[in-house]
């Protein structure tokens, strides 16, 4: 994983996000990982909306998340996003949200996916199905074919 892709997304925290105190709830770091997908995604070469059109879609299967400090109304941070494992059928994205005024590491996370057929629901072999598709994630991974 030493060439992997890291993509970083910057904003600062909403006072929506946030609880009576300033400090976000915990269920939006998961929201910002979203974002942070998203956008790796759509720098990587392989957006969501071109994928879904295709008829593949890319649902949630597990999620984990560690809080290692507070994010308060107003910070700015950045959301760090990488493909932390792929395997043909699954890929598992890795995330750290990061505050920008002293660099602490708020919170570090993964969501794992698999690659399903819109139409039917099975799981879809990317190597076979789509392999111009996997070349691309093979690359952004910093794997070996």
């Amino acid at each position: 994983m030493a060439n992997a892709m890291i993509v970083t997304t910057e904003f600062s925290v909403r006072y929506h996000e946030t609880d009576k105190m300033g400090i976000v709830h915990h269920a939006n770091y998961l929201h910002w990982f979203e974002v942070g997908r998203v956008e790796f995604m759509r720098q990587s070469g392989f957006p969501y909306r071109p994928l879904e059109e295709a008829g593949v879609f890319l649902p949630v299967t597990e999620v984990a998340c560690k809080y290692h400090a507070s994010a308060l109304f107003d910070d700015s941070v950045e959301v760090r996003t990488w493909i932390d494992s792929y395997n043909k059928v699954r890929l598992t994205f890795g995330y750290e949200v990061v505050r920008l005024s002293d660099g602490e590491k708020l919170v570090s996370g993964k969501t794992e996916h698999v690659f399903q057929d819109a139409a039917s629901g099975h799981v879809v072999r990317m190597h076979k199905t789509y392999p111009d598709l996997h070349a691309i994630i093979v690359e952004r991974a910093g794997l070996s074919s």
